[in-house]
């Protein structure tokens, strides 16, 4: 009856009209950058442009994609993100389910938990890990970029609290007194139950990795292995134009906003097309249906 009532209805307007002003709030500016970077050099140059083009020309895009270092560097950020979600989820997974356990199931359990706290507060610093990564070798290769960064201790938190709290311990028990041992208790009870968890640490992964351009700058020494944060901080940001071939026209043709524009949108277009794919599992029940009466 709640739902019919005439309070509820009322509430339930209110609610909409404002997720959906919210909602518009996010997307402006997005489609504010991507009529930028589609309008012409004049009219962003002069901070005319709304939200639609101005001058529609594609001469930003055509520059930046023609370019085949850009198309390079596209294919190691994605090479990167794959391989380093891969690595980074399969370390966690593994770690939080092994740190979920008993102080008596697993003796030093929280030597191990307070370890993993003092790396999200305290940090060697950039010299120190640029020293590590450099004395194992690991220099101009793509595993300096994902294993430094493998395991993420807010990340790891997140699934140890998760597999601790979501996953009913008489389930567990259940499993042992079938028989099954920690793979199988892992893969056909933790696994299935832990996916809203799993897809929101994975798609926290894929960003960071997508978004980090940083370490490619410092770790490449070779500007042909820069992945595309870094390739695009570097010819944007920077306009450390040498490295990446870009002739004298395009410096006279293309606006800097322009450019700007189009490295944003491409920059955030591969998450906008993954987020959708993700987010039906954040509203699922966790362990709706696991465990038997």
């Amino acid at each position: 009856m709640i739902y019919k009532s005439k309070s509820y209805q009322i509430f339930s307007v209110f609610n909409y009209v404002f997720l959906t002003i919210i909602t518009f709030l996010c997307i402006l500016p997005l489609i504010h950058v991507f009529a930028v970077s589609l309008s012409g050099s004049a009219a962003a140059t002069a901070n005319i442009v709304g939200l639609f083009p101005v001058d529609f020309t594609l001469d930003a895009y055509k520059k930046t994609i023609g370019n085949e270092n850009f198309i390079r560097a596209l294919g190691i950020g994605i090479y990167r993100v794959f391989l380093g979600t891969i690595v980074s989820m399969t370390l966690m997974t593994f770690a939080a389910y092994s740190l979920s356990k008993e102080d008596h199931d697993f003796k030093g359990r929280k030597y191990y938990v307070w370890f993993f706290v003092f790396t999200m507060l305290f940090s060697g610093g950039l010299v120190p890990s640029y020293i590590i990564v450099t004395k194992v070798g690991l220099i101009n290769s793509i595993w300096a970029l994902i294993l430094p960064v493998a395991v993420n201790a807010f990340n790891l938190i997140l699934l140890l609290n998760f597999f601790r709290t979501a996953v009913p311990k008489s389930l567990e028990e259940a499993a042992y007194m079938d028989g099954a041992g920690h793979f199988r208790i892992l893969f056909s009870i933790y696994l299935p139950v832990a996916i809203p968890a799993l897809a929101t640490v994975s798609l926290f992964t894929m960003v960071f990795h997508w978004n980090s351009w940083f370490d490619g700058m410092i770790y490449m020494t070779d500007s042909r292995k820069y992945p595309l944060s870094t390739f695009l901080q570097t010819i944007i940001v920077q306009q450390d134009y040498s490295k990446m071939s870009v002739d004298a026209e395009t410096l006279r043709n293309l606006s800097q906003r322009t450019v700007k524009s189009a490295q944003i949108f491409i920059g955030a277009l591969p998450m906008l097309i993954v987020y959708p794919f993700l987010q039906r599992y954040f509203v699922k029940g966790i362990v709706l249906g696991s465990e038997k009466e």
